[in-house]
């Protein structure tokens, strides 16, 4: 491992924090050959879980395909360290499938660290950076422990240590997470260079000691019998799942928490940042819902050695007597041992607006933000931005254009745009219904939206993308062979009872046949005349996709289209606002946000319909000026 006697004097790029986004922005870094070091408080800690025990679930499992495509090691990680795999959502359309799974937290941190010390052209120090150098409005180092080092970009990957502050009960202490020292002087310095920030909360459950708990009072819940890997490089994955356990909150359980408010910071008043209103705490959940009679609770297991439970659905900050008063009316938990109390905690964070969508600072030329410290929650919204920054950050050292995905291309593209087109005032949190596009956005096939770029920056392989073009071409044969084929009469109709349905009179198209909700390919090819199709399992997967879904995907394209039209009008960067006939909430609004693109400025609340009119007007009578002024001087 290269410790503080390897650091040299300059590095091309400073990544600062070890978590998962700081973990994807280094090796993004250093794959595409540039010097890279990671700084981070404490080496052990790297890639830690602080939070829940898990990686994916609903739109995130989509966020870390996507991550894996660009060539990330999320993925990687998980499919070595996972316990137990799902698919979610298996009863819904394929665009809302996302994969989770369960990870021994321990091992997790092993494999990643292990991936970032035998990387090339990356070095691992660990201290506390208390400063961000700059010259000239761009930056040129940081400072750590009284040592200057220098670097022409530094990646802010900070998680919740920028001053951070821990609440359990009436107890209030710095910490950037349990049994770490926070941030305080960088967020100050940032402060001073002129970075606006803003204060947010988040919370965790307390974690008790699995041999104290009675599973036979709760539900046990298993993994997939046949797990799917997340990575695209995983060919196949064996796995010795362990199972989770659900049980409920009761009204009992509510009478202790509302008998105990009046202890909460979060209702004392001694918080102040605001908490992620998708993942609210066990107390804000009994006020937020008087009338709900019971919550469900997640007992999940930190590691296949470890004694701890992770209690998903009950974070808190009460008080420590008042945890123990609230487990004991929980079904399985009356003899529970706390290992570790829950905690809630503030930190500072840099709204968004602050930087492009290359994630680099609109005001500090060269720094870029990555992570919790632009307004989100989850490890899996922190990997995405990590490696966008990354990327993005060695292709500006390359002296070219930032890659910036849009919204019909990758979740992250979502992510990114709401970003800095909304106004951050809660922890950010992935979810489907935010994807308009989430039809072509699915979790199969982040490999055919997302390797070529992998392969273009040079973090996979040609070949995988070689690979991805035969797969389609295949899949595609499949297809016109389905709507070529007709399927005699007596197999239509032996299919047809084989799921209950009404007969046909008349034999049937194959692709016909298959767009019937309950028919399924694995049964259709036993009727094909010309035999099976000779596909893949997963080959088959994404075949049955789109002959059953070829409408609806065909009208999202379509629609991504035309927002694509809107999208590809430049705002020039130094575009004035100034503009009386647009409303004074669009021009603050423009003006604080910066949209580079008039796509951009139609998702940014307060800009109406009547203001993109306005803006589109200007900006043709600027390019049509500069075309006038073009023939001039020709």
């Amino acid at each position: 491992m290269l410790t503080n006697e390897n650091i040299s004097g300059s590095y091309d790029t400073i990544v600062i924090g070890g978590g998962h986004a700081g973990c994807e922005a280094a090796l993004a870094c250093a794959r595409m050959g540039f010097g890279t070091l990671l700084v981070t408080i404490r080496i052990g800690d790297i890639a830690r879980m602080p939070c829940n025990p898990a990686i994916g679930g609903l739109a995130k499992g989509q966020l870390v395909r996507e991550v894996d495509a660009l060539g990330g090691e999320m993925a990687l990680c998980i499919d070595d360290a996972g316990i137990q795999f799902k698919m979610l959502n298996r009863a819904k359309g394929p665009a809302v499938w996302s994969p989770r799974a369960q990870a021994d937290k321990a091992a997790y941190h092993t494999r990643m660290l292990h991936a970032l010390t035998v990387q090339e052209n990356l070095t691992l120090l660990e201290g506390e950076v208390t400063e961000v150098l700059v010259e000239g409005g761009v930056v040129a180092g940081v400072g750590i422990d009284g040592e200057r080092i220098a670097a022409r970009r530094v990646i802010l990957a900070l998680g919740t240590f920028p001053n951070g502050l821990m609440h359990i009960g009436e107890d209030s202490y710095p910490g950037g997470r349990e049994g770490e020292p926070p941030s305080c002087a960088l967020s100050d310095n940032l402060a001073d260079l002129g970075i606006e920030r803003g204060r947010l909360k988040t919370g965790t459950p307390p974690r008790l000691r699995e041999g104290s708990i009675d599973f036979s009072r709760c539900r046990e819940q298993a993994g997939d019998r046949e797990p799917e890997p997340f990575s695209f490089r995983t060919r196949i994955l064996t796995v010795d799942q362990i199972p989770c356990h659900i049980t409920y909150t009761g009204r009992q359980t509510q009478d202790v928490i509302r008998r105990n408010l009046d202890r909460s910071p979060l209702y004392t008043g001694r918080i102040v940042g605001v908490g992620p209103r998708y993942c609210p705490s066990i107390e804000d959940k009994v006020v937020r819902f008087p009338d709900r009679e019971r919550h469900q609770i997640f007992l999940e297991p930190e590691g296949r050695t470890s004694e701890e439970i992770y209690v998903n659905g009950m974070a808190t900050s009460l008080p420590r007597d008042v945890q123990h008063a609230m487990l004991a009316t929980v079904p399985g938990l009356e003899e529970a041992e706390i290992v570790r109390y829950g905690y809630a905690i503030e930190y500072d964070f840099y709204p968004p607006h602050q930087v492009f969508p290359s994630l680099e600072s609109r005001r500090i030329g060269g720094l870029y933000f990555a992570g919790q410290v632009n307004g989100t929650s989850g490890y899996e919204e922190a990997a995405a931005q990590g490696i966008m920054a990354g990327i993005n950050a060695s292709l500006s050292l390359h002296g070219a254009e930032p890659v910036v995905l849009g919204r019909h291309q990758a979740y992250i593209g979502v992510l990114i745009d709401d970003l800095v087109t909304k106004e951050i005032d809660e922890p950010y949190r992935m979810f489907t219904s935010r994807a308009e596009h989430r039809l072509l956005l699915r979790q199969d096939n982040a490999d055919e939206r997302l390797f070529r770029y992998a392969v273009r920056l040079g973090l996979l392989p040609r070949s995988m993308w070689e690979d991805v073009i035969e797969r389609r071409r295949r899949i595609n044969a499949a297809r016109r062979r389905l709507t070529g084929e007709v399927v005699p009469l007596i197999g239509c109709n032996r299919l047809l009872r084989g799921i209950g349905e009404a007969e046909v009179r008349t034999r049937q198209r194959a692709s016909q046949l298959l767009q019937r909700p309950g028919v399924q390919l694995a049964s259709l090819e036993k009727h094909l005349p010309n035999g099976d199709l000779g596909l893949s399992g997963r080959e088959r997967e994404a075949l049955e996709i789109r002959v059953k879904y070829g409408g609806y995907i065909k009208r999202q394209r379509r629609m991504a289209d035309s927002f694509l039209r809107i999208d590809r009008i430049r705002i020039p960067p130094g575009f004035s606002y100034a503009i009386d006939a647009l409303s004074t909430e669009a021009r603050e609004k423009l003006q604080r946000f910066r949209p580079a693109t008039l796509g951009q400025a139609s998702r940014i609340s307060g800009v109406r319909t009547s203001d993109l009119s306005i803006l589109m007007v200007f900006l043709e009578r600027m390019k049509r000026k500069r075309r006038i002024r073009g023939r001039t001087y020709a």
